[in-house]
């Protein structure tokens, strides 16, 4: 069950800042900034909100999946995209978390792996629809 949070975690903070970035147009740094410190907030004022382990690693997850929502509309132009990026970070921030303890930019480093997967994805079913479509035409 706590897997399954973070995982939702990771998608809802990438939604929120793309969403934030891209529509509301007040900036990645802003829009990665501004959620993640009502999170953060909220988990330092109510520690005991839910369980230990997830109260330390949600702001966390949030954070991390904040800079995979820092990808510009230019980039990445579908909100699924930017879902399946969050869900990415997520699945490697649970699976490396114990991997990456002392260095710096794990997180970063994270999340523009989940975006490059991504755009990857995208890409090949952009490239598999084209051809699809040549083929029946």
């Amino acid at each position: 069950m706590e897997a399954f949070i973070l995982i939702v975690t990771g998608i809802i903070g990438a939604l929120i800042t793309w969403f934030i970035n891209n529509h509301k147009a007040k900036g990645a740094v802003r829009a990665s900034a501004l959620p993640s410190l009502i999170v953060g907030l909220i988990f330092y004022f109510f520690p005991n909100f839910l369980s230990e382990y997830l109260t330390k690693q949600i702001p966390l997850v949030f954070i991390g999946a904040s800079f995979v929502g820092m990808v510009s509309i230019n980039i990445m132009a579908k909100w699924i995209y930017v879902a399946i990026s969050g869900f990415i970070f997520s699945l490697i921030y649970l699976n490396t978390g114990k991997f990456f303890n002392g260095f710096g930019g794990a997180l970063g480093t994270t999340a523009c792996i989940s975006v490059l997967v991504a755009i990857g994805l995208a890409k090949l079913i952009e490239h598999r629809g084209i051809k699809k479509k040549s083929k029946v035409e």
